[in-house]
């Protein structure tokens, strides 16, 4: 195999994150939305730990993003 093809290659495997934290945002509104119809007085007190799990699975997928363009680019 050469260079240019495993570059390509470990750019895919990358790119397979940025795709997961589509599936990591989606389990942290479906957990958000499932305790929060279970207990509607609670929901206010867990916003901010919606916002920060969101945050936290959008970053991952965004960092996975950046390391597939930069073995792709450089």
């Amino acid at each position: 195999m050469d260079a240019e093809a495993a570059k390509l290659l470990g750019a895919g495997f990358a790119a397979i994150g940025a795709g997961l934290a589509s599936i990591g945002v989606g389990n942290v509104f479906a957990k958000f939305l499932e305790g929060a119809l279970r207990n509607p007085g609670a929901a206010d007190a867990q916003q901010g730990r919606l916002f920060i799990g969101f945050a936290g699975a959008e970053l991952l997928g965004l960092l996975s993003f950046v390391i597939a363009a930069l073995l792709i680019f450089a």
